[in-house]
């Protein structure tokens, strides 16, 4: 298993036969595994990139990136998470996840997370200069702001966050769209990511 291609993890046969169509079509070289220990398995040899779903019965996403990082394996990680899993995302990212996407998702956006997880590798050389350059972002923050970003980057909805912060969840999507706009970040899988590379989580 030499050739780098795109390892795909997900216990729902019609999600892996999409995902796997939708690469295909894209001249993605992929391989499918119904469970995370079947990928385990051949781990050690693997090239390219992992796509996995985060909740799976046998072995969660969690769970897998854990083992992987005890195997010494370095591999570009995408955790397809649905919603109220958003947490289990960012504490995902926090063992080495490269990304995260929330269902539903387009497919040009999975497409494009994988090209860039694909291209990089399990580089991190560049993540000096980013750091220095997405702190200089965040230092604009207004303390709400800060706090806002804070709890986004700890995995918390925006209901909790404007609980601990004893404000509405209207006024905290506000304050995110703040946070996004001045991080210039796209997504909040962006946004956790950038904070991460900053040394803000």
């Amino acid at each position: 298993m030499s050739e780098a291609r795109v390892h795909l993890i997900d216990d729902d046969a019609d999600a892996r036969d999409s995902l796997s169509f939708l690469l295909e079509t894209a001249d993605v070289a992929a391989t499918a595994y119904a469970t995370a220990s079947a990928f385990l398995a051949v781990a050690a040899d693997a090239r390219g990139c992992i796509v996995t779903d985060i909740r799976m019965p046998e072995m969660d996403g969690l769970t897998l990136l854990a083992r992987l990082n005890d195997m010494g394996v370095r591999l570009p990680t995408i955790v397809i998470t649905g919603h109220a899993d958003v947490p289990m995302a960012v504490q995902a990212m926090k063992l080495g996840a490269a990304d995260f996407i929330e269902k539903p998702f387009s497919e040009g956006l999975l497409l494009a997370a994988v090209r860039r997880a694909m291209e990089t590798g399990a580089s991190t050389s560049r993540r000096a200069p980013q750091g220095a350059m997405y702190a200089e972002r965040f230092a604009g923050l207004t303390l709400r702001e800060r706090e806002v970003l804070d709890g986004l980057v700890a995995g918390k909805s925006n209901k909790a966050i404007g609980r601990d912060l004893d404000i509405s969840p209207r006024t905290v999507e506000i304050y995110r769209a703040n946070v996004m706009t001045k991080a210039r970040a796209e997504s909040l899988s962006e946004l956790v990511r950038m904070a991460m590379i900053a040394g803000l989580a």
